[in-house]
């Protein structure tokens, strides 16, 4: 065994153990680069959520409605500010800073989560991205606060518990949608049969044998698997959303007591297939959204740098 090999095996049974590992540390290159990329992803699918509920910010029904949700849209994209952060850290030994970590997002090299390429065309559809979709970020990103990688999970504890804010926000949108007229709860029963698809594709394949997802795990990134987490959610959620009289699109639905697990319909794979090659219903308008939003804002950034620039 040669001392890369020995190295390598003493980063994983530090980490097996429960050791943190910092941005200075010595790290196996497949560790450094899987990191990368998922905290890459997190970063810019905070930053492309912010999109959909954007749109919502001057429809909103009151101006109580609009201010609540226009801190959402600020937390969200900085959010994906400390993300990146985090991530840029990581990556500088390879050459990448910030640019070219966002650049990638428009390149195709780095996907954005499968709930922010979907269409929210209802104020009940603010309300159910608020509640369910942050609901279910919050299960996957508490997951995450053990993570071994110590400015990672040193970051999220702030961002969960700003989502935590979120999702009371998304609540209170859908309590008042479902206390409201029959018109109102026709349109979160709708928005709800809209989501709930994405809503299971959200933690993506129960079982997956991609190289990354064996890394994360292999390397105590992660600590729960997709299932773990979906089945986590259905415990929590199921029960909140029938509560308001709401009917879960999927009459297979059911919790399995002998097996300990909620059974369901499994959702279509393929669409988020599609969606990982940007074929979402509304990837590249977001995209281009986001694409023009940069560029205008590329002369501010520029603006920014340049006294540093300049001092080196």
């Amino acid at each position: 065994m040669d001392r890369t090999d020995e190295r390598r095996a003493e980063f994983l049974a530090h980490v097996e153990g429960g050791g943190k590992v910092e941005a200075t540390d010595w790290m196996p290159e497949e560790y450094r680069t899987t990191m990368i990329r998922f905290m890459q992803m997190h970063a810019l699918s905070e930053l492309m959520g912010a999109l959909p509920e954007k749109e919502w910010v001057p429809r909103a029904p009151t101006l109580a409605r609009k201010l609540s949700l226009m801190a959402k849209v600020q937390d969200e994209v900085g959010h994906a500010q400390l993300i990146l952060r985090v991530a840029e850290d990581l990556a500088a030994p390879l050459g990448k800073g910030r640019e070219e970590l966002v650049g990638e997002l428009f390149t195709g090299e780095c996907k954005f989560h499968n709930v922010f390429h979907m269409p929210a065309p209802t104020w009940a559809d603010a309300g159910i991205i608020g509640w369910l979709v942050d609901g279910a970020a919050v299960i996957s990103q508490a997951a995450l606060l053990g993570s071994s990688y110590a400015p990672y999970a040193r970051v999220l504890q702030r961002v969960c518990a700003e989502e935590g804010f979120h999702i009371q926000h998304g609540e209170s949108i859908c309590l008042a949608l479902a206390e409201g007229t029959p018109a109102q709860r026709q349109m979160l029963q709708e928005a709800l049969e809209r989501w709930w698809e994405a809503l299971l594709l959200f933690f993506g394949p129960a079982e997956t044998n991609s190289p990354s997802a064996t890394i994360l795990l292999k390397y105590r990134f992660r600590t729960k698997t997709n299932e773990e987490l979906r089945q986590k959610f259905l415990t929590k959620y199921v029960p909140r959303i029938q509560a308001l009289g709401l009917t879960i699109p999927d009459p297979a639905l059911r919790y399995d007591e002998a097996a300990g697990r909620w059974i369901y319909t499994p959702p279509d794979w393929s669409k988020l297939k599609a969606i990982a090659r940007n074929e979402g219903p509304l990837s590249q308008y977001r995209l281009g959204l986001r694409r023009l939003s940069y560029e205008q804002g590329r002369w501010v950034r520029e603006a920014l740098m340049a006294p540093a620039k300049q001092a080196v």
